[in-house]
C-alpha cells in the first residue's frame, strides 16, 4: 500500500531510494511520528524536496485512518463573506495536507443538528469549522462532542456546548459606529438589525442602542431586516418616507446598507450630502458600492484561517493556548458625512 502513494511519477519508493531508509520510515516522517531520529527526519525531507514529492491526501487517510478533510458548515446567504472565510481555511489547510469540504445546512429548529451529524457521517471529516449562525444553535455543540468530532466554532458571543469558539466582538464595534455618527453630529439616527433570532443581530443591536443612550440620544426609527439585500430596500424605504427622516442609518450588514443607498438614490436623496449610511462587514462589497460604504471591517479570512489552525492543532493532538483577538475596525469612507445644516 506504502509504494502505492505517489506524486506524479514519483513515488514513496523513489524517496526512500533517495534518502537511503526505509519506505516505512518515509511514511512515519510523511505522517509526523515522533519514532524518526532527528537527522534521519532530516535526511528525509531534503529528498522529499527535491523530488517535489507529496503523497495525497486519500493515501495517507489509508496509512493513517483519518481522512484529511475538514468541514465547514454554513447557513450563509453572502457569497462574498463565504468566499472570504472559505479562502481563510484554505490557506491552513493547504499548508498543512488538508482539503476542505463545504456543507450548507439550516439553523434553528428545522434540523440542523440532525443535518449536519449526517454530514460528519457521510464525510467523515477530521473535524468542522462551524460559521454563525449555525453555530448559534442550540445542541449543536454538545451533539459534535458526543460524536467525538473536533469543531470549532465562529461566534459573536461564547455559544453553549462548543469548548472552542472564536468570539467576535461585535457589540463593541456597533457601539463604535455610534459614537462615530454622534461624533459627525448626526442625532437624527435610525438602525436596521439584522434578525432578532441570531445572536449576531442581537449584540450589534445591543451595542449601538447602549452608546446611543448613554449619549442622550435615542433611534428616531428602526426595523428589521434578515440581511438580504430586498430586507435592506424595504426597510430602508420604510425609515427614508417618515417624517422627520433620518440623516444616518447604521444597517447591521453591508448588504442591507446597499439596499438603503439603492432606496436613496430613488428618492434622490443624496448621499453623504443628506443622509450618512454605515455598514458592518467591510468586505469587498463595501468597496464596490457608490458611494463607498463605512462599514465596520471584519477580516473574515484572518479569522478563519487562525480558527483552522487551532482546529488542525487539536486533530494532531497539539494543541496550543488560543490567544488570537478579532480587530473589529470603523473604515470611513463616502457614505458618511456631518448631516445637513
Amino acid at each position: 500500500m506504502a509504494a502505492g502513494i505517489t506524486s506524479g511519477s514519483v513515488t514513496i519508493a523513489d524517496v526512500a531510494e533517495l534518502a537511503g531508509v526505509s519506505i516505512r520510515t518515509v511514511s512515519r516522517v510523511l505522517n509526523q511520528s515522533t519514532k524518526v531520529k532527528p537527522a534521519t527526519r532530516e535526511v528525509v525531507e531534503r529528498a522529499i524536496d527535491a523530488l517535489s514529492f507529496s503523497p495525497s491526501a486519500r493515501a495517507r487517510g489509508l496509512s493513517t485512518g483519518k481522512s484529511y478533510l475538514i468541514g465547514v458548515v454554513h447557513n450563509e446567504s453572502n457569497a462574498l463573506v463565504l468566499d472570504a472565510i472559505q479562502r481563510g481555511i484554505a490557506r491552513e489547510t493547504g499548508t498543512r495536507g488538508y482539503e476542505l469540504v463545504v456543507h450548507p445546512t439550516p439553523t434553528g429548529g428545522d434540523g440542523s443538528i440532525e443535518n449536519v451529524l449526517y454530514f460528519l457521517r457521510r464525510s467523515s471529516v477530521d473535524g468542522l469549522i462551524v460559521l454563525p449562525p449555525v453555530s448559534d444553535t442550540p445542541g449543536l455543540g454538545a451533539a459534535l462532542r458526543n460524536a467525538g468530532v473536533p469543531a470549532f466554532a465562529i461566534s459573536s458571543v461564547a455559544v453553549a456546548g462548543f469548548t472552542e469558539v472564536l468570539v467576535s466582538p461585535e457589540r463593541e464595534a456597533a457601539a463604535d459606529v455610534a459614537r462615530y455618527l454622534l461624533g459627525l453630529g448626526h442625532r437624527r439616527i435610525a438602525f436596521i438589525s439584522g434578525p432578532s433570532s441570531v445572536h449576531s443581530a442581537r449584540e450589534r443591536r445591543s451595542g449601538f442602542v447602549t452608546a446611543l443612550a448613554e449619549a442622550g440620544c435615542g433611534l428616531i426609527g428602526e426595523a428589521e431586516g434578515d440581511y438580504g439585500f430586498d430586507s435592506g430596500v424595504e426597510a430602508g424605504r420604510r425609515l427614508l418616507t417618515r417624517d422627520p427622516a433620518p440623516t444616518a442609518i447604521f444597517a447591521a450588514n453591508d448588504v442591507m446598507a446597499a439596499g438603503v443607498l439603492k432606496v436613496a438614490s430613488g428618492l434622490g436623496i443624496a448621499v453623504p450630502g443628506a443622509l450618512s449610511v454605515v455598514g458592518f462587514d467591510g468586505g469587498v462589497l463595501a468597496r464596490m458600492l457608490t458611494p463607498a460604504l463605512t462599514s465596520i471591517h471584519r477580516p473574515y479570512d484572518e479569522m478563519a484561517e487562525h480558527a483552522t489552525a487551532a482546529l488542525l492543532d487539536i486533530i494532531e493532538h497539539k494543541p496550543r493556548p488560543f490567544d488570537y483577538k478579532v480587530n473589529l475596525e470603523l473604515t470611513p469612507a463616502e457614505s458618511t458625512a456631518p448631516p445637513p445644516e
